[in-house]
């Protein structure tokens, strides 16, 4: 990814940009190239020097932050910022042939314009790092970053078109240009709620969006109406009349349209790639502390939920508890706080608890028998199930059911009541109560009574036949596995291994990048806890690791025994 570096906080006692500067390169391997240099450092901070353009930034913290004072160079700087430019001119010389070939005719022919446009060469071949620096609480050095984000990172017009589907039920692939003279089309990448309304962030990857439009949201083919189009700053906003390719824009005004669905021209539909979100992994209980709350906090979590679609909750009817679900601690953690500080709902949260699930692991029969016979009519349904280990092809279907009844032993129309049952009972596993999968249940046989029959009595005996069932097939704890991978300087590798070793986990592989070295493993998510903050402990910081959901497996004995403990 082409990057540009920000030395932030040069305003800090002990500052000292040169030092960071080589970190960059020592450390991270780079190839930085400053194209400022600081006026001062700590207390004495006061601007920057632009090598580029050898000229001199001051600032004024009781002013706006786009108001710049800009001067000649101190007498007393102006050696070492030509010295500076001369090693800047020098390093990007190494990296842009052209370039080059001017550096080493005459130096002094060298022109500013020469010099960004080498600069953004190289930086999007991925050949250099920009660097600049400045205090972003004092607003020192910002309006700066931002020219240099447009002059020297790509633009829409340096990336190949978007490619999507014709419609989510064809394979067809078709593309987008940036282009306005495009047919329009965008990505919702987030939605945040506001008193008058969501916002919907979008990308604008094609065509023109104009305030009081029409487009489709081809995710779910409806119709939606864009009333206002706000530029966002922060907490301001600024009205547009309308948005073009690579614009970053709020749209007020969509009533269907969710984190990750397309937005486009109805006449000339596209459908571009959704954001894949897996199942949640860490729930915690949560509840307010008054009872008055207990409706604000319902309403607080949709609108989260809204926000953000790896987020889940749900009222557990057994226990009377709401709990929330996501992707790790973090997330949690950002979502309780969000709540208390953006919502302000005072809540109590629960410990995090791994999302285990259950499964069977042997062949077993049962019976169902749900009989209610006094005075009058009653409630009459028989039924034989089986039950077996099975892994779906569709991995959506987590239960499998099929009717192997003959000689209409229970009644067509009973069927799907059996079947409802079944899925039921299903959603609460025999041992702690965790959600079955991976089950295949086979309806054997069944008795009826021409009267007493009715749907909720096959329903019944479907979940009692089916939890009878599933207790005599060796039933088992499935635990979430996470897709770890760790990247870490080589001097840490041993500390990093031995320490994964000890959560039970499986290194896959070992590779290197650069003078990294990045470690793949598959480790169960109940021994992550806490990980980040170790993993930092003992590489000093230096490494960095990603995780996210890979599979479920059986948790081993020791693991099932403390679940139930739990339990």
């Amino acid at each position: 990814v082409p990057r540009i570096c920000f030395i932030n906080k040069m305003d800090r006692p002990g500052a000292d940009f040169e030092m960071v500067v080589d970190e960059i390169r020592t450390r991270l391997f780079a190839n930085p190239i400053p194209v400022q240099i600081p006026i001062g450092a700590g207390e004495t901070l006061k601007g920057q020097i632009d090598l580029i353009h050898r000229k001199a930034y001051y600032y004024d913290p009781t002013k706006v932050a786009t108001d710049i004072r800009i001067e000649e160079i101190p007498a007393e700087l102006s050696d070492d910022a030509e010295l500076a430019r001369h090693d800047l001119i020098e390093k990007l010389a190494d990296c842009d042939d052209t370039f080059a070939e001017k550096f080493l005719a005459d130096e002094d022919s060298i022109s500013e314009a020469d010099i960004i446009a080498a600069l953004r060469r190289a930086t999007i071949a991925l050949l250099c790092e920009p660097v600049l620096c400045g205090s972003a609480l004092k607003h020192v050095g910002v309006r700066p970053l931002l020219d240099a984000v447009v002059s020297f990172l790509p633009s829409p017009l340096d990336v190949p078109p978007v490619e999507g589907l014709r419609d989510l039920s064809s394979e067809e692939k078709v593309s987008r240009r940036a282009d306005e003279e495009e047919s329009f089309s965008a990505l919702v990448f987030k939605i945040t709620s506001d008193q008058h309304g969501d916002l919907s962030f979008i990308r604008v990857y094609s065509g023109k969006l104009k305030a009081g439009s029409r487009v489709l949201n081809s995710n779910h083919e409806k119709k939606e109406n864009v009333t206002r189009i706000w530029e966002m700053h922060a907490k301001q906003r600024n009205a547009r009349d309308e948005a073009v390719p690579g614009d970053i824009v709020a749209i007020v005004g969509l009533k269907h349209s969710l984190t990750g669905d397309t937005l486009c021209d109805p006449k000339n539909p596209i459908v571009l790639e959704k954001l894949d979100l897996p199942e949640p992994v860490i729930t915690m209980s949560i509840e307010p502390r008054t009872n008055a709350d207990k409706q604000k906090l319902v309403d607080a979590l949709v609108t989260l939920k809204r926000e953000d679609p790896s987020f889940r909750f749900q009222y557990i009817q057994e226990t009377g508890q709401t709990t929330i679900s996501g992707m790790g601690e973090l997330h949690l953690e950002i979502v309780k706080n969000k709540l208390v500080r953006d919502l302000g709902l005072d809540v109590r949260v629960g410990k995090p608890k791994v999302a285990y699930k259950e499964t069977i692991r042997s062949y077993a029969e049962a019976e169902g028998r749900f009989v209610r016979q006094t005075g009058g009519r009653g409630q009459f349904g028989v039924v034989e199930l089986s039950v077996e280990p099975h892994i779906p092809e569709d991995p959506q279907q987590i239960i499998v059911f099929e009717d192997a009844t003959k000689g209409g032993a229970v009644p067509r129309e009973y069927i799907s009541a059996v079947k409802q049952g079944v899925m039921g009972a299903a959603s609460s596993g025999p041992q702690a109560g965790f959600p079955m999968e991976n089950v295949k249940v086979t309806l054997l046989d069944g008795k009826h009574h021409p009267v007493d029959s009715s749907e909720m009595a096959f329903e019944q005996a479907g979940a009692i036949g089916f939890s009878a069932a599933v207790t005599k097939a060796s039933p088992v704890f499935l635990e979430p596995i996470m897709k770890l991978q760790v990247t870490t300087p080589e001097e840490y590798l041993g500390a990093v291994t031995g320490d994964l070793n000890s959560r039970r986990a499986v290194i896959r592989d070992m590779s290197h990048r650069g003078h990294f070295r990045v470690v793949t493993a598959e480790v169960p998510l109940s021994e992550m806890f806490g990980y980040a903050t170790q993993l930092r402990s003992i590489t000093q910081g230096r490494a960095n690791g990603s995780m996210e959901p890979h599979a479920y497996a059986i948790a081993p004995t020791k693991v099932a025994e403390s679940i139930l403990r739990q339990e």
